[in-house]
Formats: structure tokens, sequence, C-alpha cells
């Protein structure tokens, strides 16, 4: 294979790999902190996996740029916060369809695009950073439980931060799987074939209050302002326009087709999305669509895994899953608290969004990430009226 081949095909395998092991876990939090039993939550983990690989490909032999896609990391760690809803896991599914239908209206109707556009970033990433807040704390309240289980995870997560940063979380998963894998031994336990099958569990779903505005509206705000604006933003700076009327379209309509089967919905990569763009896909930069397509193409592979992995993190020792999750969001908790801080003139209205975010309030069935975005927002009004 030439080299200006074999450069993008590897980038796409690190692509995939690093965006797949690095925040699995979190997703299978999220969709089982809104009410997803094991089989849903594994069953949502295939759906996201495969839309987000189908439309990676279609996205980048299309446009013939290295588009990348990813779930809402963010937004899994919203779920993980805001607990089950009235309705339970039927609601949360029909937010996830009220989503899709947000993003897909983003890309019909520019004027949504310009509306979230103009949420106040230090608003919309205070109300990240809160919500990251509780996961964050995984590793400490882990060590402090299971110091024996959680203390090598910890030590490998750090230790690959050190040397080589982009492996830190994958490889921190890794040694959680190892303890996972000693303490089945030890323990006896082995499970059974049939939940290592991968296989999709169809929800029907149901609309509530509580899920459209605990779930759907804050899920779609925090995909946008913290997925697909800084998406936008990599890629530029890579030299790339993305089509943007285009690629909220395909991701809208993905997210759609992925929500009965528990995903809750798929957008632009930011970090990932350099690994494929950047120069590690090689010198020729008309060619690094293959990076894309080349990552679509392994997440389909990868999916075939869901159910086993989500079996292997149900049978995890006590904080180990937790500690793993909130390795993984640590970097994204402190690029939030910076950006949510980095006008003075911005510190209080930011603070209060955060705190309100950090909470885990229900008023009224719906989530703190909502009252957070109303109570910043009305912040800044009054302090920006009274100046």
């Amino acid at each position: 294979m030439r080299d200006d081949t074999l450069s993008p095909v590897t980038a796409g395998v690190v692509t995939a790999l690093v965006g797949f092991t690095s925040a699995f876990v979190i997703v299978l939090a999220g969709l089982t902190g809104v009410g997803a039993s094991r089989d849903q939550a594994a069953s949502g983990l295939l759906a996201v996996t495969v839309t987000m690989g189908l439309t990676s490909i279609l996205l980048a032999l299309w446009t013939r740029a290295p588009i990348t896609i990813a779930w809402s990391t963010p937004g899994a760690a919203l779920l993980a916060s805001t607990g089950v809803v009235e309705g339970g896991w039927p609601a949360a599914v029909g937010a996830f369809l009220v989503t899709g239908g947000l993003i897909l209206l983003t890309g019909l109707l520019p004027s949504l695009g310009s509306l979230v556009a103009s949420i106040p970033a230090s608003v919309a990433q205070a109300m990240l950073a809160g919500i990251l807040l509780q996961l964050c704390l995984g590793p400490v309240t882990g060590l402090a439980a299971n110091p024996i289980a959680v203390g090598p995870v910890v030590i490998v997560w750090l230790l690959t931060l050190r040397f080589a940063p982009r492996w830190a979380s994958p490889l921190a998963f890794v040694a959680a799987a190892v303890v996972i894998t000693a303490h089945l031994v030890s323990s006896g336990t082995s499970p059974g074939a049939g939940a290592l099958v991968p296989r999709l569990e169809l929800t029907a779903p149901a609309f509530t209050l509580g899920g459209l505005i605990g779930i759907a509206v804050p899920l779609y705000l925090v995909t946008m302002a913290s997925q697909n604006v800084p998406g936008l933003a990599v890629m530029k700076g890579f030299g790339y326009e993305v089509p943007w009327q285009r690629t909220m379209v395909v991701t809208g309509v993905g997210t759609l087709v992925g929500a009965p089967a528990g995903g809750h919905g798929i957008n632009l990569a930011a970090i990932s999305a350099a690994l494929a763009a950047g120069p590690e896909a090689g010198e020729d930069r008309s060619r690094r669509w293959i990076a894309s397509v080349t990552s679509g193409t392994l997440l389909l592979f990868i999916g075939v895994a869901s159910a086993a992995l989500a079996t292997l993190v149900s049978l995890a020792p006590e904080g180990v899953i937790p500690a793993v999750a909130g390795l993984a969001l640590l970097g994204t908790l402190a690029a939030s608290l910076t950006a949510a801080l980095r006008e003075p003139s911005e510190h209080i209205a930011a603070v209060v969004t955060f705190v309100i975010a950090a909470s885990g309030i229900t008023v009224v069935g719906v989530s703190a990430a909502f009252w957070a975005l109303v109570a910043g927002l009305v912040v800044r009004w009054c302090l920006g009226w009274a100046r």
C-alpha cells in the first residue's frame, strides 16, 4: 500500500479506536442513567456506533473531506446526571427522537442554528461543566470505596497521560478490563454466551413534558454548543469548510434512525476530528477523506462488540466504571470551566449556571440542566441591564 494511502488509513483506524474506547463507558452510563436496562443500553451503544460509522462514510464520500461523525459524549454525560424522567425509558427514547428532529431542523432552518449560536458561551459551557462535575468525581469516590480495584486504573491513566496523552482514556479502560477479568475469575462468575450477542432492542417512544424539557432541549443544546460548533471550528482550523446544512441534515436523520434502538444522538466530531483531518492523515490534504471512511468502516465492526462490552461493564467491581468515565471527562471539564470563566464580566452568571447544573435537582420533573440554563440567562440579563 502506498504511503499516501497508508497514512490516512492508519489515521482512520486510530480515530475509530480512540473515539470509541475513550467514551463508550460514558454512553452506557448515560443510557442506564435515564432508565435503560443492560440490554437496552447495549442496543443504544450499537445504534450510535453504527449510525456514526455510516454517516462518517457517507459525508466523507459525498464531500471528499475528512468529516468525522461521533456520538454526543457531553450529551451522554448529561443523561447520566439527569436520572429517570416521568415516563421512564420510553420517554427518554421519545426525547432522543425530538433531539434528532431539532438537529434536522437546524439544517433546514438556518435561523434555528443562529438562535442556538446566540446562547452565550459562558452560560453554555458552565452548564456543561456542572453536568460533568458529578461524573468527574468518580475516580475520587471510587478510590475511597475500592482502592485496590480503582487504583491500578488511575495509575495507568496518569502514566499514559504523561507519555502518550491520546491513549490515556483507552488504556485506562484496558486496565479496568483487566481488573474486571481478575474479579470475575476470583469470584467464579461467568457471563452467559447469550449476553455477548449483539442485538437491537426497539422501544416504542413516549412523549412527556419531563422528557421534552428535561432531556431533549438540554441534549440538543449541549450537542450543538459542545460538539457541532467546536467540530466546525476544528475542521476550519485544518482548512476544511464543512457543509453545515448538509451535515446537520445527515446527523439529524441518523439520530432519528438510531433513537428507537436507544441511540441518544450523533454529531460532528470535535476532538477526534483532528485525528482524521490533521497531518497524521497524510501530507496530501485531498486524500485525508480516506481516514474518515476508514474510521466509519471500522466502527461498523466495533459495534458488534456492544453487547459484550455492556456485559463486561455491568460485572465490574464497585467504583471501577465510574472512575474510567470520570477520568475520560476531566479534560472536557477543564476546557468547559476555562471557556465559562474566560470573561470576568460573565463570572457570576457562569457560576450560577454551574452550581445549579451540578446540584442535580429536579423541579416539576425537569432536570437541573434546563433550570441552570434558564437561571444563567436570567442572571446574565439582569446584570447586563443593571450595567
